[in-house]
């Protein structure tokens, strides 16, 4: 077989593209973030709630994205497998973050065996199962978006019954202020509600959007 010729647009894929999503990162790591050295958007107010869905938001839509996905072009079985992969990385990461946090501070907290933590795991692989148990490999785009949003709205649904209910004290007591707030548009729930539901339902949106393009060209597994 042929060795395919080098083109320019070989850079383009290679090191333009990872570069910038690596700026990307950097952006919202530091700029965007309520947390980050400069926050343009501000730590309270409507402008704080995007950022937070952007940073924290758009990291629990790649977790749960990644087996969507591949529940929606390939399988039940990839899907429920990827999010086992993403979802216990994210679980290992955030409970591991906030346990040595709060043992920073005289807590005492152990976050790992958190059930709404535990939880981030148990939703990616749940996602990524029942939308392709839901779409069984089909390409029809209405199908798509069917399954990933009847995916995402269920796990992000079970998931704010978690947070609220059996989380431990400090995420517990978050979570009711959350949703007791109403500093988004002085409406008490609805900055609970965009936090915790809005990114699984612009997810369950784009994802088919996503695996409908890659039909197109191609990108899903062989089936035989």
């Amino acid at each position: 077989m042929e060795t395919p010729k080098f083109k320019l647009a070989d850079i383009f894929y290679a090191v333009i593209i990872p570069l910038i999503l690596v700026l990307l990162i950097y952006l919202l790591a530091v700029y965007v973030n309520v947390s980050g050295t400069h926050h343009v958007l501000g730590t309270s107010g409507a402008l704080s709630v995007i950022a937070v869905i952007l940073t924290s938001g758009f990291a629990q839509m790649i977790v749960l994205g990644v087996p969507l996905v591949l529940g929606l072009v390939w399988n039940k079985w990839a899907g429920g497998a990827a999010g086992f992969i993403t979802g216990g990385m994210y679980y290992l990461a955030s409970a591991g973050l906030y346990t040595g946090y709060y043992a920073g501070s005289g807590g005492g907290y152990n976050f790992f065996g958190d059930l709404s933590m535990l939880g981030y795991l148990v939703m990616a692989v749940i996602i990524g199962y029942m939308a392709g148990a839901l779409n069984n490999g089909s390409t029809t785009f209405m199908r798509m978006l069917g399954a990933g949003l009847t995916a995402s709205v269920i796990t992000a649904t079970i998931q704010a019954y978690l947070n609220y209910s059996l989380s431990l004290k400090p995420a517990m007591t978050m979570n009711h202020n959350m949703w007791a707030s109403s500093q988004y548009l002085g409406i008490p729930g609805l900055y609970g509600f965009t936090l915790q539901f809005v990114p699984n339902i612009a997810l369950g949106i784009i994802v088919p959007v996503i695996a409908k393009v890659m039909t197109w060209y191609g990108l899903q597994p062989m089936r035989h």
